[in-house]
């Protein structure tokens, strides 16, 4: 089997080749806006969803190949927390998750040639203890998460510092949950 991936996240793409498949990446770009009607649980396997359909052409797919698209989101108190814009943004949003839970949901579609996109999500609970202010300075000077959703990478250095504890599944926190992809893919193949 051969996975094309449809991201550009560098830790979607080291997970993935982790996995010991064959991968590929692939442009896909697509509008990430999504409708407040669509619940924050949902908005990622929404957003996998959508890049299935907009990026590269099924038709295209060998019979041993696999398209990947997978999208992260922060959800505190029901709100979706996107990827910060600015120093301020990254900062309010961290301050929101000092000393609080949150959850991480991540989407992933998987789409052949013979059958359009499965997809499923996971979810994982993510601890913060309290962050002092200098903590969230410091972390956002030195590591610039405006590419992480919640402005976090929990495999840097205030999710060391910071995370107290998880529930669920580590990966799915950095983009992409393997230990689930890896059995979801095979249960794909056994179909084919």
């Amino acid at each position: 089997m051969r996975l094309l991936l449809a991201s550009q996240s560098p830790r979607r793409q080291e997970l993935l080749a982790k996995l010991g498949y064959p991968i590929e990446i692939v442009k896909n770009k697509v509008d990430e806006h999504v409708s407040p009607d669509v619940p924050a649980d949902r908005v990622a396997e929404h957003l996998a969803r959508r890049k299935a359909l907009a990026g590269y052409p099924v038709a295209h797919l060998a019979d041993d190949e696999v398209l990947v698209t997978a999208d992260t989101v922060v959800v505190l108190g029901g709100r979706v927390l996107g990827k910060p814009a600015s120093h301020e943004e990254a900062s309010a949003m961290l301050h929101s998750l000092s000393g609080r839970s949150h959850e991480v949901y991540t989407g992933v579609g998987l789409t052949t040639r013979h059958e359009s996109c499965h997809s499923f999500t996971e979810k994982t609970t993510v601890h913060f203890r309290p962050l002092e202010d200098k903590e969230i300075e410091y972390y956002i000077d030195h590591y610039r998460p405006y590419d992480k959703a919640g402005a976090y990478g929990i495999q840097e250095w205030i999710g060391m510092v910071g995370v107290s504890r998880i529930e669920g599944c580590y990966y799915n926190v950095m983009g992409l949950p393997v230990a689930r992809l890896f059995e979801e893919l095979k249960l794909l193949m056994s179909k084919s």
